[in-house]
Formats: C-alpha cells, sequence, structure tokens
C-alpha cells in the first residue's frame, strides 16, 4: 500500500476546493476582469430544447456543435441550449451527440431562431455486434492509457471555453459568475502544464443572504482544466491508484455512434480514506477515454470535509453531502480526442453549534469548449493566468446585461438561474440608488 499522502494526492486535485468564513461584508471589491473587445462578427442565434424521443424528457448535457467544425455548446440541465452560427455557415449542420443516443444532424435553414424542439433516438447495442477485448477492466484501461499519444493531440492547442460557477443556499441563488476563457492545452505526451485566462467575465452575487457564511470556490477554471483525467491521471487513471479500486466492465453503450466499453469502479471497502466510484467509457475500436463520470464514494465521503474545506470557523461543522464530477471528451474531424465539457457539483450541510436550523450549500461549475485551433498556438504571459489558488468571482467584474456575450457560444442559463440573477441585480440596483 502506498502512504497516506500519496491516497490524499488523489484527491486533492480533483475536488474544489471551498472556503466558508464568517462575516458580512461583500466580496465584490476591486474587481478587474481581463476583457477585450472582440470584432463583432454576424451570427445566427438559434437556441431550444433536446428531449428523449421516447420518454419525451429533457437530455441533459447533449453536446451541440456545427458538423465539421470546432464550434460548438451543450445543453444545460433542463436540456436547453444556444448555439450562434456565424452567417457564412447558414448552410451548415448543426449536430446533436450525448450519451446513450443515436447522433443527429440538422440543417440550420430548418432550424427556427428559437422555441426548437430537437428529439434524440435512445441508441441500443445489439449484442450480437458488441466487440470484447477482454473482460479485464483493468487490461483495458491500462491500453487505453498506452494509446493516449494516438488518440490524442501530440501538438500545443489554444481553445476558447464558457464558464459558469454558481452557488445555492439551499434553494436560493446567491452567486453567478461565467467568463469566457483562453486556454492553452498542452501536448498529451508531454509534461506540460495548461494554461487558463480570463476573456471576459462578470458575477452576480446576493451577499445579504450569505451574512453568515460567506461561501467561496477557489480554483475555479484551472480546476476545470485539471480535471482533464488524461492529463492528470494521479486519480482513477493513474496506473498506480488501479489497486485503490474495484473496476468492473458491465456493458456496453452507444456514444456518438461508435460502440463504447462501460467500467465502473468504486473504492475498496478496506481504504480509510475518501475517494471515488463511477463510471468510464472506452470507444471500443481505439479505446479513446470517451467519458467519465464519477461521484465521492460513500465509503468515504464522511471523511472528505477535511479534503474540501480550506478555512472555516471552529464553531461551524460542515458536512459533504455529495460530489459529483463530469469529463466528456469530443473527437474532431482528424480522428483526435480533445476535452469538451466538464462539470463539478458539490453539496456542503453547514450548521453552527447552538443554533437549530442548517444550511444546505451547493455550489456548480461548469466549462465548455466552444472553438479551438492548433494554428499559431501561443502561450499566455503568467501574470495573465488563473491560479489554482484564485477566487474566480473576486476576479470579475460586478452586473449583469443581457448583450453581455456578444458573439460568443455559452451554456443557456437554466429559467431558476436566470430569474435568480435579475432579483440579485434588481436588489443591487436598489442598493446602489440608496447610496447615491
Amino acid at each position: 500500500m502506498k502512504t497516506r499522502s500519496y491516497l490524499k494526492s488523489l484527491t486533492w486535485v480533483l475536488v474544489m476546493l471551498l472556503i466558508a468564513g464568517t462575516g458580512s461584508k461583500s466580496f465584490a471589491g476591486n474587481n478587474q476582469s481581463h476583457q477585450q473587445k472582440q470584432d463583432s462578427v454576424k451570427y445566427i442565434s438559434i437556441s431550444g430544447k433536446v428531449m428523449d424521443k421516447e420518454t419525451n424528457k429533457p437530455v441533459l448535457f447533449t453536446s451541440i456543435f456545427i458538423s465539421g467544425t470546432s464550434v460548438g455548446t451543450v445543453s444545460n440541465s433542463d436540456g436547453g441550449f444556444i448555439i450562434k452560427v456565424p452567417e457564412n455557415e447558414k448552410d451548415a449542420k448543426i449536430a446533436f451527440s450525448n450519451i446513450g443516443y443515436k447522433n443527429l444532424e440538422v440543417d440550420v435553414a430548418n432550424l427556427k431562431t428559437k422555441d426548437n424542439v430537437i428529439y434524440l433516438q435512445p441508441a441500443l447495442i445489439p449484442i450480437s455486434e458488441v466487440k470484447i477485448r477482454t473482460g479485464d477492466p483493468v487490461k483495458l484501461l491500462q491500453e487505453a492509457l498506452a494509446n493516449v499519444p494516438e488518440n490524442y493531440y501530440t501538438t500545443p492547442e489554444n481553445m476558447t471555453a464558457f464558464y459558469r460557477e454558481t452557488i445555492k443556499q439551499n434553494r436560493h441563488y446567491v452567486a453567478v459568475s461565467e467568463a469566457i476563457l483562453k486556454l492553452y492545452k498542452g501536448a498529451y505526451n508531454k509534461l506540460e502544464n495548461d494554461q487558463v485566462k480570463i476573456y471576459k467575465g462578470r458575477k452576480s452575487q446576493d451577499v445579504k443572504r450569505m451574512d453568515t457564511i460567506v461561501f467561496k470556490l477557489q480554483g475555479g477554471p484551472s480546476t476545470m482544466v485539471y480535471l482533464d483525467l488524461l492529463k492528470t491521471p494521479n486519480m482513477v487513471l493513474d496506473p498506480e491508484s488501479f489497486e485503490y479500486y474495484n473496476y468492473k466492465l458491465i456493458g456496453m453503450l452507444n456514444i456518438d455512434d461508435r460502440q463504447n466499453y462501460v467500467i465502473e469502479f468504486d473504492q475498496k471497502k478496506d481504504i480509510n480514506y475518501p475517494l471515488y466510484k463511477g463510471k468510464i467509457y472506452l470507444d471500443a475500436d481505439n479505446l479513446a477515454v470517451t467519458n467519465v463520470e464519477f461521484q465521492l464514494s460513500e465509503r468515504g465521503l464522511d471523511k472528505a470535509a477535511n479534503v474540501l474545506v480550506r478555512k472555516k470557523p471552529l464553531s461551524l461543522k460542515v458536512e459533504p453531502q455529495g460530489g459529483f464530477y463530469m469529463v466528456n471528451y469530443r473527437q474532431d474531424d482528424n480522428g483526435k480526442w480533445y476535452l469538451n465539457h466538464v462539470r463539478t457539483e458539490l453539496i456542503m450541510k453547514c450548521k453552527w453549534d447552538r443554533k437549530l436550523f442548517s444550511s444546505t450549500y451547493t455550489a456548480v461549475a461548469e466549462m465548455a469548449v466552444t472553438d479551438k485551433t492548433d494554428t499559431n498556438v501561443n502561450k499566455f504571459k503568467y501574470r495573465e493566468t488563473s491560479k489554482m489558488n484564485d477566487v474566480f468571482i473576486d476576479n470579475v467584474s460586478e452586473y449583469y446585461d443581457k448583450g453581455f456575450w456578444e458573439d460568443f457560444n455559452y451554456i443557456k442559463p437554466e429559467e431558476s438561474i436566470e430569474d435568480a440573477v435579475e432579483k440579485i441585480n434588481k436588489r443591487m440596483r436598489r442598493v446602489m440608488s440608496s447610496n447615491d
């Protein structure tokens, strides 16, 4: 068995560190955003909802992109989406892809500007068509890691991504912040750090509701790129971590009209440390890792607070209720896979000593890559980059306006987020008016 310090390294790089503290101060402060003006490009804005054709239920986190390009977005947790198509691409097709569904392509010309309803057909893989290489899931994972240089880029890329971070206190949103990011993604076959730069950002927060606990997320956008499990594999995909988990090959599933092995894993019962359980999806043809869905295992959840909480008052008890993670990769026209969508959700119950009631905080961070290029790739200056110890909401400017994103693709906010932001902004405007 490895040391406790090694076990800890399997966790801290994966979770978003939380800061809980007392006080009624606003943390707006002197926030500056790294904003630049982008040349205006004419585009067609297309919005709608993705639904399951058989159940008529929303299909969450669907990859939506212009066919033949890397321009895209994902649907939100209500199935809603919005994608901006340059006018010179108006003869193109919009592709829709999700785990367990058949791919669908729709002509831009056949879509309305809003209120589109896109139905995806569930895809079942007949057992007769399943090609099993081996029944040993660990061998499959070892081969998948050996194939990384063949399946992923061995040259650096620059990417554009959308990032959103929300904090909910019980049922009420108390903070929403989001940004367009510029990414430098190093080659997958080299020990080269990725970089994140905040290109344009904004926030809206209700400090009044959080006047007893100031709840913040540390890491933010930097955590998203750190969750690229093929660049930082020392969690569930590191060969050295295999001994801490039980793995099981449970079947096959259709993703992007391709067969995928589904490997289930959970931490072993004798591991006295908070680790994970979940599913790993491997492309059956080339063993590329296409998706990883995982969460804090119940076997170590009661020990997770020491890892998740960076700072808190002694009289405040914090109990993790769950930590959920999604990492999705997409294959481009060159046959190479790249990081496409990352989502994390942490749920924490907070209770003061000698107080009857508790509060539950739900923190969600999400990043979707909306475009990428492997030409004229440049690194950023160190002072421009986001760091793992940064608090994102402290580094972007205040206030929300409807035309903020201009030509950028982004993840359509859920209606509950839009309503919350409007209420927060109204309250903020009243406060600003009373101070004038």
